[in-house]
């Protein structure tokens, strides 16, 4: 598997071809659309390693190395336009982060959500750049309910002073390694950092639909043969990533069309998280895509179901209101919890799931 984390999360159209194509040639045609926005491209042999690496360097998608690579976590609202501070705040944040040799945390990332709603909030942050109710800008750590309010030339240094902080302050020692994590611990931001600004409020996550910056798509489970993704840049001038494992097609004025794309709000797959599954994951004891499928239509429009292929939970690392863990004795039933929680029943059957769907809601 190779990821590719795209700059400001935009593939212009000949990147996002030139993906399609790699995909096709080196891996097995399956890429996947993470909830950090990047994308996998799966199956790729010993052999075809180097090859598709430079693939990817003549796209200009290839940082100096791979520690300069691995510090690029960064999250960009995908409703931005040509007029606002977003792109140019994502670009001094990722030449920010690659001069600071921070050494962060794999995980650990920044939010960069600055427009009138934050549409980031429920997705995985350390480090935000956000609008106060006011308008201005702020950066808050994430797990703190306020933010310090900064201006534009001020926004992207305060950020890094706080990874800075994060870091000398042991926050990388800590089991999680997280921002939120590390609050809840006790630490407390200097003072000089934590400021005292309200964040704008919250927006739901945006669903597929058609929005003022062009059309926003998602893959079933999140995957996608390599000729979705080439269809794709054959209609658009670029594809913005997000973290709902969807992507905004920009400047479309009608929704594109294809089976492999979920195109409307109410499709019972966005309840569904899934990961590969086997056969596609070694690790995995149980085939979770068709048992996702089955059972997506049964999960009520303001819940989500998990189905994990291991109690690693790598799809989706956070709660929900149902989660199925695969084990070699069958699949675990957790409610309201993560792959790591104590299931309330254990050893389902696929065939009983879905034979019985009512047991994910607590029926019988």
């Amino acid at each position: 598997m190779v990821r590719i984390r795209p700059r400001a999360g935009r593939l212009d159209a000949a990147q996002a071809a030139g993906i399609a194509e790699l995909a096709a040639r080196y891996g097995n045609g399956l890429i996947d659309l993470t909830s950090r926005a990047n994308l996998q491209i799966r199956g790729v042999s010993d052999e075809g390693y180097p090859s598709l690496v430079d693939g990817l360097a003549e796209l200009g998608l290839l940082d100096t190395d791979s520690s300069t690579e691995a510090q690029r976590n960064i999250l960009v609202t995908p409703f931005w336009t040509a007029a606002d501070e977003t792109r140019s705040l994502a670009t001094e944040l990722e030449q920010g982060l690659a001069g600071a040799s921070l050494d962060l945390p794999t995980k650990f990332g920044f939010a960069i959500d600055d427009g009138n709603a934050r549409v980031l909030a429920g997705a995985s942050a350390d480090i935000r750049i956000e609008r106060d109710r006011n308008g201005g800008l702020l950066v808050r750590a994430d797990g703190a309910q306020r933010g310090l309010s900064v201006t534009r030339s001020e926004a992207v240094q305060a950020a890094l002073a706080l990874a800075e902080w994060f870091v000398a302050s042991g926050g990388i020692r800590g089991e999680k390694k997280r921002m939120a994590a590390h609050l809840a611990g006790g630490a407390s931001v200097p003072e000089t950092l934590r400021g005292d600004v309200e964040p704008v409020a919250r927006s739901a996550d945006p669903a597929p639909g058609l929005y003022p910056t062009g059309a926003m798509v998602g893959v079933a489970f999140g995957q996608m043969p390599h000729q979705t993704l080439s269809d794709l840049a054959g209609c658009a001038r670029a594809l913005r990533m997000t973290p709902w494992r969807t992507m905004l097609v920009e400047g479309m004025r009608e929704m594109p069309r294809g089976v492999d794309l979920v195109t409307g709000a109410g499709d019972p797959r966005l309840r569904v998280v899934a990961c590969s599954g086997a056969p596609r994951c070694g690790e995995a004891h149980a085939d979770t895509r068709i048992l996702a499928s089955a059972l997506a239509r049964h999960i009520p429009p303001d819940e989500r179901l998990h189905v994990s292929g291991c109690a690693k939970g790598c799809a989706h690392s956070g709660s929900a209101d149902v989660t199925l863990v695969a084990t070699s004795d069958g699949f675990d039933l957790i409610r309201r919890g993560t792959t790591r929680d104590v299931p309330v029943i254990r050893g389902l059957t696929s065939s009983y799931l879905v034979a019985n769907p009512s047991v994910l809601t607590g029926g019988h």
